[in-house]
């Protein structure tokens, strides 16, 4: 790890007159600038950008592109956010001249091998989902969301039926609940059991000819798979509502549950979460959005469809709500996701499921010895964990541990979310991890515990920066540099 006393800036580094290039004196006349410019367009003084030698711009880069953790250099079991290992492959068959090189102006005789792919990349997903219509347009899962419940509005619009809310669970992702208002719906809140699992109760006393839209995570986020779902599909048609999927957790059930069959209307899928795409940094991303026969016609312009042998896109769609992206969307996302699917084809994605089935309970059963399991024995893909019980004995809390884990390799599970589990470590190792890893894994946060809590306050040692003011950054972001 870097020393902390390095400079962390490229501005830190600058010398003033330091250069790293020289330029030639002018062999052509050269007129005064004011000639050429408005006097009002000129600054009274230079920028203050960074002055350096190549080699200091080199070595500041360099060593700052160490500093990242990612899931090509660490364990990375980010509860939730799914950070799977994604193959190079995928990445190279992205970057073929044939696919990286098309531009979305050329005519579609020019595209066929490309609308070939996407459209059975639409099939695939139809298909995983149980929901025939697809759109691949939105460009992240909460675009997918947003997508999907304007989706909804406009169902309801065609029916002439002004339904104003949405429900969401209190074990939600928190964009469920900012996607429903930015469709126009008044979110509403139910509780959950005190296994982690919908309230029927709750939801009876809120379901309502105002409600247009469930939105559910199943498998929800403490791992659980909510075996309720089928009978909560049905009150929630029997009031004209619509069940939406977060599609986030599904690589927990690939080939073994499909969310049409349990009674989804509308789902989301994350590629960078379930199949192969970049994960982080801002994007690219990829939402693609299924829905059930009855909502096809909403489904955003334009769609891949085929006449005889010919690709084309279809635009001609009275009902749809029109283009949300630019484009046809995130194409080079989409590709790695085909790529992952054909590479795997129906019985590898079982076993890709499996797999992350597999390496969440083994994780558990290591941990559950020394920290709280609140909600079972068992798990899907992932597990929740709680440090409440070490925070009372020993004052050490999730953030403590989350911290120090840093100091030994590991990236830090998600912490304190969801909000009904007090003190909340969400675990997700993901099916490409390796049984040596997760004992590694396991056994480093058992000593962390045994270490003394005066360090652990003070942890991680060994990153350039240790516990910045989070309700500061937040609430007060510094996102420039500033010389005064």
């Amino acid at each position: 790890m870097k020393n902390r006393n390095e400079p962390l800036l490229i501005f830190e580094r600058s010398r003033a007159g330091r250069r790293a290039t020289r330029m030639p004196p002018a062999d052509v006349p050269v007129r005064p600038v004011e000639e050429l410019l408005p006097a009002d367009s000129l600054a009274v003084e230079p920028p203050p950008l960074p002055e350096l030698a190549e080699p200091d711009v080199v070595r500041h880069f360099t060593n700052l592109s160490t500093q990242n953790m990612a899931v090509d250099t660490h364990f990375y079991p980010l509860g939730s956010c799914t950070m799977k290992y994604n193959p190079k492959r995928n990445e190279r068959m992205a970057a073929l001249p044939g696919l990286a090189d098309l531009h979305p102006y050329q005519p579609e005789d020019s595209l066929q091998g490309l609308l070939h792919l996407l459209y059975e990349l639409q099939q695939m997903l139809a298909e995983i989902s149980g929901l025939p219509g697809v759109t691949l347009q939105p460009a992240a899962g909460a675009h997918g969301e947003l997508t999907a419940l304007m989706i909804a509005a406009a169902h309801f619009r065609r029916l002439g039926q002004q339904r104003t809310q949405v429900l969401t669970p209190d074990t939600s992702h928190g964009t469920n609940p900012a996607s429903a208002r930015m469709a126009g719906f008044q979110t509403v809140t139910l509780q959950s059991t005190p296994e982690g699992y919908v309230d029927l109760d709750d939801l009876n006393a809120k379901l309502s000819d105002q409600v247009a839209v469930l939105m559910v995570t199943n498998p929800n986020t403490l791992g659980l798979f909510d075996q309720q779902i089928r009978e909560v599909s049905e009150r929630v048609h029997a009031h004209g509502g619509l069940i939406y999927l977060d599609g986030a957790n599904m690589n927990a059930i690939l080939g073994v549950a499909r969310p049409g069959d349990f009674g989804a209307d509308m789902m989301h899928f994350n590629p960078h979460k379930t199949f192969s795409s970049p994960h982080g940094g801002g994007g690219p991303g990829a939402g693609p959005v299924c829905v059930s026969q009855a909502l096809e016609a909403y489904l955003p312009n334009p769609l891949v469809g085929r006449f005889d042998s010919k690709y084309c896109l279809l635009e001609d769609r009275p009902h749809s709500i029109g283009r949300v992206r630019s484009f046809f969307g995130n194409v080079g996302v989409l590709i790695r996701a085909y790529c992952y699917l054909r590479t795997h084809g129906p019985e590898g994605l079982r076993r890709v499921s499996e797999n992350a089935v597999l390496n969440a309970n083994y994780l558990l059963s290591l941990v559950k010895h020394f920290l709280v399991v609140p909600h079972g024995d068992r798990c899907l893909h992932e597990f929740v964990a709680s440090a409440a019980e070490v925070k009372k004995s020993r004052k050490i809390r999730a953030m403590d541990l989350a911290k120090r884990l840093l100091d030994y390799g590991f990236h830090a599970p998600t912490v304190y979310f969801p909000l009904t589990v007090p003190e909340a470590i969400m675990i997700e190792p993901t099916e490409t991890e390796s049984k040596e890893t997760l004992d590694a894994f396991a056994e480093t946060l058992f000593r962390i515990l045994e270490e003394p809590w005066d360090r652990l306050q003070e942890a991680p040692l060994t990153t350039p920066i240790s516990r910045p003011d989070e309700v500061q950054a937040a609430r007060k972001p510094k996102l420039r540099w500033n010389s005064a």
